[in-house]
């Protein structure tokens, strides 16, 4: 067949992929009789390389993925596909045990990217009966538990981003969660977020958000999701030069 005979239809092959990719991150506005979850993904792009999952798994526990590939556009959004892929798979299997699945997931990252390629991750799983939250974070931006009576911690245990080193092994952390408790994982586009004087909003102004959203009286994870990306929009005028995913938990 000659070249001037096959027509490629960019616009409808792109407009599939943003789809796709919009159907991986469904996890919007969630609850149980024991946590509640939201979630927002806001690429650069319609295409990015963010990712954010909540995955039932068995014993009634519940997974919790935040993911950032390097680079932007279609690239990262390949590289961030085939790890929350390669996740999904994983947790089929051995989604109770983060340091396993994470090593697992890091050699088919590292068998499948470019040199130059790599996805921060942090990977949690929550036990609706103990309230206690296992977790490995793999070189991604540190999560921080809000706790209900003011006090932070932040998710920091784990190894190096998945992808990076074929041989990575990765450590699991464990945090005791409580009622009212909140889990706020987020990657580096939120604290990253400037203003027009180059200032970057930072964790201080995620911390500000949340502060303001608790003295609203508004327990609701969906609302927190949505205080904190507005806070956010107030302090940049609503530049965005990175991909930005926020993924919210709520212990009730």
């Amino acid at each position: 067949m000659a070249t001037d005979d096959v027509v490629v239809d960019v616009s409808q092959d792109w407009v599939l992929a943003c789809d796709v990719q919009q159907r991986f991150m469904q996890g919007l506005g969630r609850t149980s009789n024991s946590v509640e979850h939201s979630a927002q993904c806001r690429q650069v792009r319609a295409l990015g390389g963010d990712c954010y999952d909540f995955m039932p798994l068995k014993d009634d526990r519940l997974a919790l993925v935040v993911g950032d590939a390097s680079g932007k556009g279609v690239a990262a959004a390949l590289m961030i596909a085939s790890v929350q892929s390669s996740l999904r798979t994983a947790a089929l299997f051995m989604g109770n045990d983060p340091a396993t699945l994470l090593k697992t997931v890091n050699l088919q990252a590292y068998a499948s990217s470019l040199a130059d390629r790599y996805a921060t991750v942090f990977y949690g799983v929550f036990d609706r009966s103990t309230r206690m939250l296992r977790y490995v974070n793999a070189g991604h931006t540190p999560p921080v538990v809000l706790r209900r009576n003011g006090s932070i911690d932040t998710l920091e245990t784990g190894g190096a981003p998945v992808g990076m080193f074929p041989d990575s092994s990765y450590e699991e952390g464990v945090a005791q969660l409580d009622p009212g408790d909140v889990v706020i994982t987020y990657t580096d586009g939120v604290i990253e977020a400037a203003n027009q004087s180059a200032e970057e909003w930072g964790v201080q102004g995620l911390f500000k958000a949340t502060a303001a959203w608790s003295r609203q009286g508004t327990e609701n994870a969906e609302h927190l999701v949505r205080s904190i990306f507005n806070s956010m929009d107030d302090f940049s005028r609503g530049r965005q030069t990175d991909d930005a995913t926020l993924a919210v938990l709520r212990v009730l």
